[in-house]
């Protein structure tokens, strides 16, 4: 801690406080995002306003409760820089338990060593185990073949539990390092979230039809001519589907089913969900390629199941027209009444945002803990 730190505590400490509860916030890395506290007090919300620590010094943070505070009997808390993927690890980059006081006057000094950034780094020994279902999984909607791979919980041999599924496109940019487009690390971002006791969950991942990608995401008569998408979706559901239910240790009912993707990967998820909503109940889907079918039409089949959950992300340095797109896309799922209660869809927009593995790979878990493993 530099000097100037040194004589502000010097002063607080020798200040009489009988009201109200500071904290003092010292670090060791520091950059300009914002730091808050989160807890018990407020459902542990990331970025709440209210509670946005001020930057005092180089490194020094505080905030202070006000005198009618209604405190919990034990204040738990941790520090953030806005968001569960940018929270507070120790030196050595392990996770930090809560931290707890139950005064509700004076000072309360803390530190934090290090921070998370985009949910890494990650630890060896939470990576999901990485199975290579097939290599030539027959695929006999579209008579052809494809490699296909299951992402399993690290503890999955050892537990006899069993966990809710995500079936996801474009399996060549999800983990492998090799790929040109770069990748999502959904297995590095897995480790991190098993380590903080989510993200116990089955990922599917399909590999893509290399030059046919295009035509087998694109589902009906588009601008971009006829697609295989409808055989597609046949084969991920009818077939794809039950096998790994067979094999694997799954939550096989819908609202433990998920199916997603990004961009044409997106699209055709979008379809999977509208037109099997008894066997998808949660959609990922991140920057979709709306523009593809501009009069989309959606017509719930089952009106009776409105909790079906879709988490939507859109970059604004995409195209001219995604934000608008998407936008209009969800007040439609709502218009249609596919979607009832607001509260089960979530959009999210990046301004600043591109269309690239980059920025899905930092929306990733985040979606997958919004769909799959938060109850407020």
């Amino acid at each position: 801690m530099n000097s100037d730190n040194t004589t502000f505590t010097q002063e607080l400490n020798s200040t009489i406080i009988n009201t109200g509860l500071y904290i003092i916030l010292t670090t060791d890395e520091d950059d300009d995002r914002p730091v808050y506290i989160s807890g018990n007090f407020n459902n542990w919300r990331t970025q709440d306003k209210e509670f946005l620590m001020e930057k005092i010094g180089n490194s020094l943070y505080h905030y202070k409760f006000s005198h009618d505070f209604d405190y919990p009997f034990e204040l738990l808390y941790k520090f953030t820089k806005g968001d569960w993927s940018e929270v507070e690890i120790d030196a050595e980059g392990n996770r930090t338990e809560n931290r707890s006081t139950v005064s509700h006057a004076g000072i309360q000094k803390e530190h934090v060593a290090r921070w998370r950034k985009n949910w890494l780094p990650f630890k060896q020994s939470f990576l999901p185990q990485v199975l290579l279902i097939s290599d030539e999984f027959e695929i006999p909607q579209l008579n052809k073949t494809r490699k296909i791979w299951a992402l399993l919980p690290h503890d999955y041999d050892t537990s006899d539990e069993r966990y809710p599924v995500m079936y996801l496109q474009d399996a060549q940019n999800l983990f492998n390092e090799g790929s040109g487009m770069g990748n999502w690390e959904i297995d590095k971002k897995l480790a991190v979230m098993s380590e903080y006791k989510i993200g116990k969950i089955i990922i599917i991942a399909i590999e893509h039809a290399e030059e046919d990608r295009i035509k087998e995401y694109n589902v009906g008569k588009t601008v971009l001519g006829k697609g295989q998408g409808k055989k597609y979706i046949r084969f991920v559901t009818d077939t794809l589907k039950p096998f790994v239910d067979t094999n694997f240790r799954t939550k096989k009912e819908r609202e433990f089913t998920g199916i997603g993707g990004s961009s044409m990967g997106g699209l055709v998820s979008v379809f999977s969900g509208l037109r099997n909503p008894e066997v998808y109940g949660k959609l990922m889907i991140f920057s979709p390629s709306l523009w593809v079918i501009p009069d989309l039409k959606i017509k719930p089949k089952k009106a009776n199941l409105a909790d079906t959950k879709i988490y939507l992300y859109a970059g604004g340095d995409e195209s001219s027209t995604m934000i608008e797109h998407i936008k209009k896309f969800k007040e439609n799922l709502i218009a249609s009444k596919f979607i009832i209660d607001k509260s089960k869809i979530n959009l999210s927009i990046n301004r600043q945002g591109k269309h690239s593995e980059t920025y899905w790979s930092d929306e990733f878990p985040k979606a997958i803990e919004w769909l799959f493993f938060q109850t407020k």
